[in-house]
């Protein structure tokens, strides 16, 4: 009888998990959306790992906890994490917070469903379908297809699975062993979703053949030439080429025309990976960095850079309209893709992934979208250049700033030359010493929590700064801080 009477009730408390729920959105909106916009807090509160362990109780326990409690576990956890939306956090291709947006990761997270069949998704099934549209009519076709990816990564390893099984169908069923030995191309400059993606695929990273590059890190189509060339002596059978827009330290353009008319040639499948740089196609005025993008077979593109549009929104995007991603993913299980349903199963979009679940990752970009225009997308864009042209010129006119190179999109790299270095570029410990500034500036501000900014090698460069501006709540007056304190963090040094 006991379990009986405990079965006729529901398994949770309705009005209690409301009451939890206003007060946790407030906490959200109070610590997470206000202060963590505001400059006039810290970017992060640096704690050790042991540290921070104790600091948040971690442990999961046989009981629970008393709402207040919880409330006090969600102000800890936002205290202690990093403000990606602060307006002085540069440290990613990402930043920022778009109201819009949130609401629409909101009501994502509220709605709970999976974006595999129209029965269970009809909106967002229907969403996805028009903001793929208008990313390929920015791209410059006028139909195709796409899908929504767990991240540019995945969007790549999609571009080369589909490449492979456009190439050779057989490969599907028969798998490696039909094939011959593949080649695949990209930059020295490309990512590293390239590398990953031919090892998870079976193609091996010793079949990637990185192209040469200029100065500026964009690829030299006649060096693709010479690689292909290369390849099918040794007896390889080339399938893929992969040219970048926005590299993701100096934010490099590959030439696409050029290399489109290498893929031309040889037959071979010609991706884009513009994960980070696609945006700048929103705006009249630097769509001609990604001039020949038309061209392509497909197209990996991340709004959720440097749109604002939040983690995760990466759309994979194709020029074929004959059901290629269907043909090459799916698997047609009988349990979510029935043929007989009462509805037009065209609309049952789960099966051109290899995803089962998956995530609804258009509504945030749609809501945005609906908000901004596709104009007020374009000046977002726009402003972030406008901002990285300004700290150029400020690094120019410092002492004690050098670029590493004029930039080309809104990647700004540039050292910071302590008063110790200076005038010393001819001795043997300059670079040696010089690489060691960067970091030691790093752990400065983020044990002070002041801001973030990314720092690396590159090739025989030594450590440089990596700043980023994508945040549109960022100010002229941030900038001017972040110059001055890399110079008050590196003074000393």
């Amino acid at each position: 009888m006991a379990e009986s009477s405990w079965l006729e009730r529901p398994g949770l408390d309705k009005a209690a998990g409301e009451e939890f729920l206003r007060e946790a959105f407030q906490v959200l909106l109070d610590e997470a959306v206000r202060k963590g916009t505001d400059v006039t807090e810290k970017v992060c509160d640096w704690k050790e790992p042991q540290e921070l362990r104790e600091l948040l109780d971690l442990e999961l326990r046989s009981s629970g906890e008393l709402p207040e409690q919880l409330l006090e576990r969600c102000r800890d956890v936002i205290r202690y994490s990093v403000k990606t939306c602060h307006p002085r956090f540069f440290n990613q291709l990402f930043s920022g917070l778009d109201h819009h947006a949130l609401a629409g990761r909101l009501i994502t997270e509220a709605l709970n469903t999976s974006q595999y069949t129209y029965e269970i998704a009809p909106v967002f099934v229907l969403m996805e379908e028009v903001v793929l549209a208008k990313l390929r009519e920015l791209v410059g076709w006028s139909s195709g297809d796409g899908i929504f990816c767990p991240g540019g990564s995945i969007s790549n390893m999609y571009a080369m699975n589909v490449a492979r099984f456009h190439r050779f169908p057989e490969s599907r069923q028969k798998g490696s062993w039909a094939l011959p030995r593949l080649a695949l191309f990209t930059s020295r400059e490309s990512h590293y979703s390239i590398q990953k993606g031919a090892a998870f695929l079976g193609i091996g990273t010793d079949n990637v053949h990185l192209v040469g590059t200029d100065e500026r890190g964009k690829m030299i189509p006649e060096e693709l030439e010479k690689e292909i060339q290369r390849a099918k002596a040794k007896g390889a059978e080339p399938f893929f080429v992969c040219a970048t827009c926005g590299t993701t330290v100096l934010g490099a353009f590959d030439p696409l025309d050029g290399i489109a008319d290498v893929c031309q040639r040889h037959g071979l499948w010609f991706h884009v990976d513009a994960a980070w740089g696609g945006s700048a196609l929103l705006s009249s005025k630097h769509r001609h960095l990604l001039a020949g993008i038309e061209r392509a077979d497909s197209v990996a593109w991340n709004p959720h850079k440097m749109l604002t549009v939040g983690l995760q929104c990466s759309a994979f995007l194709l020029r074929d309209t004959s059901g290629l991603l269907q043909r090459c993913h799916g698997a047609g299980a009988t349990y979510l893709f029935q043929p007989d349903k009462f509805y037009d199963v065209t609309y049952d979009t789960g099966d051109k992934t290899p995803q089962c679940g998956r995530r609804v990752d258009c509504l945030k970009l749609w809501l945005l979208w609906k908000a901004a225009g596709t104009e007020g997308l374009a000046r977002r864009v726009e402003r972030a250049f406008a901002f990285t042209r300004y700290l150029a010129e400020e690094v120019k006119r410092r002492d004690g700033f050098q670029l590493v190179l004029e930039p080309e999109f809104i990647n700004l790299c540039f050292w910071f030359v302590p008063p110790s270095l200076r005038g010393r570029e001819g001795s043997p410990d300059y670079w040696p010493r010089l690489g060691k500034v960067a970091p030691a500036i790093k752990e400065r501000m983020m044990r002070k929590g002041s801001m973030m900014v990314g720092y690396q090698p590159h090739g025989a460069r030594v450590n440089f700064f990596r700043q980023i501006v994508t945040n549109p709540a960022v100010t002229k007056d941030d900038l001017d801080f972040f110059l001055d304190e890399i110079e008050r963090l590196g003074w000393d040094l």
